[in-house]
């Protein structure tokens, strides 16, 4: 088994995302997951371009023991003199150098020449191993330089001392046999001594994973990714995603370090702080990634996995797939989740079920299992159902934020009042208290893992849909609501999830 290094940038170049940046203690938070994962190297900021940057590079460099840290620069001896400064406390250190190489590059960015270029190239590696001994050196906008030029500066960085030479497709232009083909190239054409070439892939035509594959495939040993495929523009190659194809096909005899159990929690991580929602439809780590609707794909899992899953849930640290019942879904689905309820029907009464299932399904979007009870003739009337009568809540600058709620529990009243840090969490706070105090639910086996908040139109009267994700007893329910007040659809939210497991 050959070694691929991972090479994580979501505290860089993920985090140029505008309206994402992370503090300081944030940051610490996500690079001690990023060393728990298993990541070869962190790059943790761009030093030279703020305070905050230097400091940040600084202290993860202190909290992190055995990933090596780098730093970005510029072709500059400034940059390459602060990223050395910021590293000093790094048990394993790394500066990541260069400048572009393409025509457009040279042209119009730098208003230079091939040959001034490759002197730039190799003098700034010169520079940064006066300081560090791992030199990376990045030969930006590579997916469109020609490679006979590229070829000439891989050639003379690696001369120069360079440890890992990085060819990005700066704009997500490459095919991915092109960008294969032009890491072969080099990989036949340049003397590499120890030097191991890296990938670093960027989405805009949504071919970032694809090409880093292809790398790897063609000679590559570093990726570079981030979690979630954050990034610049559409963003860069997906950790997860590479991860989990280099693992799901072990003919190609690639490992990695990565403990891929550790994926859905760090994804979890990394969109909560960033406040960057992951689409449901994402590879991995979408709510919809093992999630089955389709009839005749129900039918295939129920009967055995492999028929529609290539990936277990609980390899990537999820706890099961999700048999989602909606009006595609067929008999097996339907009757798999009426065994769940514990509900035997005879095959002519599930026809009969099934049926009224469907003629449900196609009117509302969200079947619960108190719909499956009715559907099915059982007595429902002993599940608690939990109902919002009143909401009020005081909020402001200077202001300790309070909630009051009214709570109707099978037709019985109940009110509490809670503080929190903000409104929407005084109010939930509220209504748990009410449910704790007055079910059989206790605190601590109930827990919020997701919560979204969506504009459904635009304006001073905008309605706000939340979608929210709770784990009760290690078994996940959805809850969605939608209100022109968002505290409120928030409150609606997290009732319609208790809905479904309150008894």
């Amino acid at each position: 088994m050959e070694k691929l290094f991972i090479f994580d940038t979501t505290l860089r170049d993920g985090e140029q995302v505008p309206g994402c940046q992370l503090n300081t203690i944030e940051k610490i938070e996500v690079a001690k997951a990023l060393e728990a994962l298993g990541v070869d190297v962190i790059e943790a900021g761009f030093p030279v371009s703020s305070p905050g940057d230097f400091n940040s590079v600084v202290e993860i460099s202190k909290a992190v023991t055995w990933p090596t840290i780098c730093a970005l620069t510029r072709a500059v001896e400034k940059d390459i003199e602060v990223a050395a400064e910021a590293l000093k406390y790094a048990k394993k250190k790394r500066i990541h150098t260069g400048i572009g190489t393409s025509d457009y590059h040279i042209k119009y960015k730098f208003n230079s020449t091939q040959d001034e270029i490759l002197e730039r190239a190799k003098a700034c590696v010169k520079y940064a191993k006066r300081f560090v001994e791992d030199v990376e050196f990045y030969a930006e906008d590579a997916g469109r330089t020609d490679n006979a030029y590229l070829a000439r500066v891989v050639q003379a960085v690696i001369d120069a001392g360079a440890t890992v030479v990085n060819i990005p497709d700066t704009t997500g232009y490459c095919l991915p046999t092109e960008y294969g083909a032009k890491i072969k190239y080099l990989i036949d054409h340049v003397d590499m001594k120890n030097a191991i070439l890296s990938t670093h892939c960027h989405q805009d035509l949504g071919m970032a994973t694809a090409n880093s594959i292809m790398g790897v495939l063609n000679g590559a040993r570093q990726v570079e990714v981030t979690i979630n495929g954050i990034g610049e523009r559409a963003g860069n190659t997906s950790l997860e995603e590479v991860v989990m194809a280099i693992k799901s096909h072990k003919e190609l005899k690639i490992e990695t370090n990565i403990n891929t159990q550790k994926i859905y929690p760090i994804s979890k991580m990394v969109s909560s702080l960033m406040s960057m929602p992951i689409q449901p439809n994402k590879a991995i780590v979408g709510r919809n990634a093992f999630a089955h609707s389709s009839g005749i794909h129900q039918d295939g899992v129920l009967k055995d996995l492999s028929t529609y899953e290539i990936i277990d849930p609980k390899d990537v640290g999820i706890d099961d797939n999700a048999i989602v019942l909606t009006a595609r879904s067929g008999r097996a689905a339907l009757k798999n989740r009426l065994n769940i309820l514990s509900i035997q029907v005879s095959d002519d009464e599930l026809t009969e079920v099934y049926q009224r299932f469907l003629d449900l399904a196609d009117k509302k979007k969200d079947i619960t299992d108190e719909d499956l009870l009715t559907l099915a003739g059982k007595e429902t009337n002993g599940m608690n159902r939990v109902k919002l009568d009143y909401l009020q809540v005081t909020s402001g600058v200077g202001v300790r934020c309070i909630a009051n709620v009214g709570i109707d529990i099978a037709g019985e009243k109940f009110d509490a009042a809670a503080s929190g840090n903000g409104p929407v969490d005084a109010a939930i706070k509220a209504v748990w208290e009410v449910i704790c105090d007055n079910t059989v639910i206790n605190d601590g086996e109930t827990e919020i893992k997701e919560f979204l908040i969506q504009a459904i139109n635009k304006g001073s009267d905008d309605v706000g849909k939340v979608h929210m994700q709770v784990e009760h007893r290690k078994q996940i329910y959805y809850g969605f609501a939608a209100h022109t007040d968002i505290v409120a659809a928030s409150v609606k939210a997290f009732i319609n999830a208790i809905n479904k497991f309150i008894k």
